[in-house]
């Protein structure tokens, strides 16, 4: 039988949906209605004349065509992403690089990178959250990217190129009122008890969720329930001040008016830093971002971890790869 020429998106849907395994989280990674999605991964199947996920009730599961399809499909996305960049051209276009929040220690490596590249055009985005940003590298619809890798999707991941930059300590941002807020420093033990806010229902953040889960779980820390989504510094202060709770966050986090950032130590936990591009991505601006990142971890110290500090082991092992 012959494979009939099929949409991208299609692909992109079926992708998603087998790496998650659930069409909900799966639509949120997209950026789509679920039903939507539901559509797309149906008009796959008939175009291929094949089931290719097992449904019920409980679980989603692939079936023996669904495996066979995902490495090919992956391959096509990949090749699909390739092409856009290539006639892009790699030397003329800006490179489109999401720096999550800025004043921090990726707005530094993308200052660093435009001196050492003055002929590049690399344009800044600020969007939140690596889990978001994966999904529109490997979209085709952004370049680079920062963040935790390691609470990326495995089949993401797999798809990315990763530069580890920093061990960044934590930190936790107190209202002025909180008993905490008179302490130079604050330990994991002093927070036990404590509704501290971590991105919780975010999906673009789920990374760094993940993240404060696996330390809150060790001390006792409660994890805050999801607030509104806050874009810009202005928005996530009002919306912090209406919850009061504490926020986790790292060393060099902005300063916000009615607060007091303190580090966290005893042990200091930190938070991966690593930059991610696209496999095969090629641009003048990506070796002066690579550059950047040596020569400022290197003068600072960056990738020397503390003593006494907590990092899970998953991403531990990942700060110690390079692409």
């Amino acid at each position: 039988m012959a494979v009939p020429d099929t949409d991208p998106r299609l692909l992109r849907a079926f992708v998603t949906v087998a790496e998650e395994l659930h069409f909900t989280r799966a639509a949120a990674r997209l950026y789509v209605a679920q039903q939507a999605l539901s559509r797309d991964v149906r008009r796959l199947e008939r175009e291929l004349g094949r089931d290719l996920f097992v449904r019920t009730t409980r679980q989603v599961s692939l079936t023996p065509d669904g495996e066979r399809l995902l490495p090919h499909a992956r391959r096509v996305l990949d090749a699909h992403a390739a092409l856009s960049a290539a006639f892009a051209g790699p030397a003329d276009r800006p490179l489109l690089v999401d720096l999550n929040t800025d004043g921090m220690t990726a707005a530094r490596v993308l200052a660093r990178a435009r001196e050492l590249a003055p002929e590049c055009e690399l344009m800044a985005r600020f969007e939140s959250g690596l889990t978001w940003a994966a999904d529109e590298i490997l979209a085709g619809r952004l370049d680079v990217s920062f963040g935790r890798a390691a609470g990326l999707a495995p089949g993401v991941l797999a798809r990315l190129s990763v530069q580890p930059v920093r061990y960044e300590p934590m930190a936790v941002l107190l209202p002025d009122g909180h008993p905490l807020a008179g302490r130079e420093t604050v330990t994991p033990g002093d927070l036990a008890g404590e509704t501290v806010y971590a991105g919780a229902g975010n999906a673009r953040t789920s990374e760094w969720t993940e993240l404060a889960a696996m330390l809150f779980a060790e001390w006792g820390i409660v994890l805050a329930p999801p607030a509104p989504l806050a874009v810009g510094v202005a928005e996530f202060q009002r919306v912090m001040e209406k919850t009061g709770n504490p926020v986790l966050a790292v060393s060099g986090f902005p300063p916000l008016p009615g607060t007091v950032l303190r580090p966290l130590v005893g042990p200091m936990p930190l938070s991966p830093l690593l930059m991610v591009w696209g496999k095969g991505l090629e641009h003048p601006g990506l070796n002066a971002l690579r550059g950047a990142v040596a020569e400022l971890a290197g003068a600072e110290g960056w990738m020397v971890r503390p003593p006494a500090s907590w990092l899970p082991d998953s991403d531990s092992s990942l700060m110690g790869h390079c692409s």
